[in-house]
């Protein structure tokens, strides 16, 4: 091969510098590429009580770390030469549109996360397209959400509070914010033994110790953001002060039962959504008291540990009421395929919450949208690589469940 001295112009073709993004948030989340990404972004960025507190689950984690396990043990089948040139994601979930199958789960003390808390989640849900949920422990009221959401769709995650006075309020206030969907939630009769917190000394308000001020020096920004902006307390509680057990046990209600779902019923005037099932037999009963939908979820692991896995139970509760119902699901949501997989397997709609919350640390409202930009970018790329064009082509015979958890023996409460 004849050997030449290199000529400047050709180099300058090869050889094109990147310009440099001299705002540093801009820089960290294009950096990012995967909600992994941001989770560690978020864990750098975050005192780790509160980054804990959203990382961590219930007692050893196994139901997070199996419920993450059943997502990742997904094997896809691809069609072949059906190209799909456009993938339409939108769909129509409980009565109203969802540009993308997926929504912002309820969470709770949000701002504590990140000052911008549940305003940047439903500002980035309405330019995405998607529904916004916020909780009973939410730190911003129904009426801010409303504001900073006018015309999405908002949902309110219900808890049955000891004073069922407060539990009403709420409901009231939600319809008359015209908030279209009550999550009714049944998996918290007591808080789950969170030990991340208990370690962390976690409580509302933060209480300072040597060991979490020595956390904090490397993390200023977070410390700025929390004393420069308004006071963190709940919105729609006047309790605040002790740690998450304490709060739960203090004001939830161990005794709620089918009187007070229907009681709930009666006075929401919107769609009424069961979050908690973790079992065939309570999502037929619910049906049949007249709910409209039910979400599979073991509150994100964080309740009771070795609860069944939602992703595995799926496939058993559509088959029973996925014609009469909306059945939806949370716990483990980390990637765009493990929403196109749980559609496949008859999901009609999906929940993230440490996701979302992992963007909010990351970087605020700019954040919470460079999550759902990747999930999207993932949804889109999974369903062309299956060769669906929309959501309503996806089919189980897409999505083979590998299992590592093999019961001796099934039972017949659980799944039949």
């Amino acid at each position: 091969m004849k050997r030449q001295l290199p000529k400047v112009r050709e180099l300058a073709e090869l050889m094109q510098f990147k310009k440099p993004e001299l705002d540093a948030r801009k820089r960290r989340l294009d950096a990012a590429l995967t909600v992994g990404d941001l989770r560690a972004i978020a864990k750098r960025r975050t005192p780790a009580a509160a980054f804990d507190y959203t990382d961590g689950a219930a007692e050893g984690e196994l139901s997070l770390t199996r419920a993450r396990q059943a997502f990742e043990d997904v094997e896809f089948h691809p069609d072949i030469l059906r190209p799909a040139t456009h993938v339409d994601t939108s769909t129509t979930v409980l009565g109203g549109p969802s540009a993308m199958p997926f929504g912002i789960a309820p969470t709770g003390f949000t701002r504590l996360m990140q000052t911008e808390g549940e305003t940047a989640g439903a500002s980035a849900a309405a330019a995405a397209g998607i529904p916004f949920t916020l909780s009973t422990l939410g730190t911003t009221t129904i009426e801010d959400v409303k504001a900073t959401n006018p015309n999405g769709r908002n949902w309110f995650q219900l808890y049955v509070m000891r004073d069922r006075s407060i539990s009403y309020g709420l409901v009231e206030r939600a319809a008359a914010a015209g908030f279209d969907t009550l999550m009714f939630t049944v998996d918290t009769p007591v808080a789950g033994a969170r030990l991340r917190d208990k370690r962390n000394g976690f409580s509302i308000p933060p209480a300072l110790t040597l060991k979490t001020v020595a956390n904090a020096i490397p993390r200023p920004w977070w410390w700025f953001d929390f004393i420069t902006t308004p006071k963190l307390e709940f919105a729609s509680l006047s309790t605040t002060g002790g740690t998450v057990g304490e709060l739960i046990n203090s004001a939830m209600d161990p005794t709620i039962s089918y009187d007070d779902l229907d009681v709930i019923r009666g006075m929401w005037p919107g769609k009424l959504v069961v979050k908690g099932v973790q079992n065939v037999p309570d999502a037929v009963r619910l049906i049949g008291r007249g709910v409209d939908g039910i979400v599979l979820s073991n509150h994100g692991g964080r309740q009771l540990d070795r609860a069944p896995v939602p992703f595995h139970l799926l496939p058993h509760v559509v088959r029973e009421v996925g014609k009469d119902a909306t059945v939806m699901i949370d716990t483990g949501i980390m990637n765009g395929a493990d929403i196109v997989a749980s559609v496949a397997l008859g999901a009609k709609f999906t929940l993230v919450g440490r996701a979302y919350l992992y963007g909010l640390m990351a970087g605020g409202r700019q954040g919470v949208d460079k999550t759902i930009a990747i999930l999207r970018d993932e949804i889109v790329r999974t369903m062309a690589l299956l060769g669906v064009s929309s959501l309503e082509e996806l089919e189980p015979r897409h999505v083979t469940q590998l299992t590592r958890l093999q019961p001796v023996a099934r039972s017949l409460s659980i799944v039949e």
